[in-house]
């Protein structure tokens, strides 16, 4: 049986972000992860460094299109229907955290996390070798009619009273920044100081490179089990193997509820299967990320291809494809491009979601011998450093760079 100081079980962004910065601080690092870390659901996102990303998932507008929403099969959220009776309690929750009030602190608390992303990641990716990945030259949301260019302006209005940059764009202003982009009608918002990755997969792989040359130990197995010891947190691993630690950090995505139900706490973690579609080509066709409003998905331009992700399904963690997804990303970006080929290939990963879309960023109830660092929805790649810097203030039992009650596990 290993000992070590701190096991990190979850090789995601946010995983790889708090082993190195543990490793940068002197500890001893062991990552459990039963696949190459950095290959999960962070390499599958739209690359984006998103500040703007402010507003929570759930709002008084979304309880009002919710029924349309989740049974529209066109629809940019979706629910599978096998899953319908097991995700009740936790749509219970997220109507809750819907209403105006909660919304409103909700999206107070997602804005103070995501304050100076870009420019921490720009100082880790110059540490890890990785700044020539992150661009800099903004994102865009796109309303492809004049009535939903007036609902974007309304949402931007929110984003700026949050301390947002943001500025609306009107056809001929969007095609000076896009001039590939079919859209006859509408116009765009554009977020200048957006940070995003030419392509994340890369940046993981650097992210993971600069913690094995510091040292660290990644045990490629399953974890089953943990529960405390005397001697100290026990991880319990699929060959019948066992690791005890110091220190256990759960950053297991949409697989950590049940590690912090072993150890005594229901966290209301439910997962949302997203999808991307990726079309291989030299010449990129846009200039920065574009997001499809109405549609709910990104077009990412990406070395070497055009990636475009999105959609919500809620249902589980079924590897399962769904083709009826896939095949709405690529109606999607063909409204935009009508003359791209099948895609190249199709991914699936699984978004950890928490019906109040704050990550849990906290110690256990019981101590910080285990501490939880999952659930931040869409913004996991965005909120990476800052998780890390807040996960190392909770184990020095320091002072944090902000305050944390609002992600505290205590709040179920």
């Amino acid at each position: 049986m290993k000992k070590t100081d701190i096991v990190v079980l979850g090789g995601g962004v946010i995983g790889l972000s708090i082993a190195l910065r543990m490793q940068n601080a002197g500890r001893e690092v062991v990552l459990v992860d039963p696949e190459e870390p950095g290959t999960g659901t962070s390499f599958g996102n739209a690359g984006t460094i998103a500040e703007y990303a402010v507003l929570p998932v759930g709002s008084p507008e979304i309880i009002r299109k919710l029924p349309s929403l989740l049974f529209n099969k066109n629809s940019p959220i979706a629910i599978k229907r096998s899953a319908i009776l097991s995700l009740c309690p936790w749509l219970i929750r997220f109507l809750y955290q819907s209403m105006p009030k909660n919304a409103a602190r909700n999206a107070q608390a997602i804005a103070a996390l995501l304050q100076n992303s870009r420019h921490r990641w720009e100082e880790l990716s110059s540490q890890i070798g990785g700044k020539s990945i992150l661009k800099t030259n903004g994102s865009i949301y796109l309303y492809h009619s004049k009535e939903l260019f007036e609902s974007g302006l309304q949402d931007i209005n929110k984003r700026k009273k949050l301390g947002l940059n943001a500025e609306m764009l009107n056809l001929d202003d969007l095609k000076k920044l896009e001039p590939n982009l079919n859209l006859s009608e509408g116009g765009a918002s554009y977020f200048p100081e957006c940070a995003y990755m030419s392509d994340p997969g890369k940046m993981l792989n650097l992210l993971l490179n600069s913690s094995l040359y510091k040292g660290y130990e990644i045990v490629k197995q399953s974890a089953t089990r943990i529960e405390r010891t005397s001697e100290g947190v026990k991880i319990h691993l699929d060959n019948q193997m066992s690791i005890i630690a110091k220190h256990l950090v759960v950053s297991a995505g949409a697989y950590s509820k049940k590690f912090a139900k072993q150890v005594g706490d229901n966290i209301p973690l439910d997962s949302e299967r997203g999808y991307h579609v990726e079309y291989d080509m030299v010449k990129p066709l846009l200039n920065r990320p574009c997001c499809s409003a109405a549609g709910g998905f990104y077009m990412s331009p990406m070395t070497g291809r055009l990636r475009v992700v999105g959609t919500v399904e809620l249902g589980g963690l079924s590897s399962k494809i769904s083709k009826h997804r896939v095949e709405h990303l690529e109606k999607g970006v063909a409204n935009y491009f009508p003359n791209l080929s099948n895609p190249n290939r199709t991914w699936l990963g699984f978004r950890p979601s928490i019906p109040d879309s704050k990550p849990v960023i906290s110690e256990s109830s019981k101590g910080n011998d285990i501490i939880y660092a999952f659930g931040h929805g869409h913004i996991g790649l965005t909120l990476a450093p800052i998780t890390a810097e807040i996960v190392e203030s909770i184990l020095t039992k320091t002072k944090p760079p902000l305050p944390i009650s609002e992600y505290s596990v205590l709040r179920f």
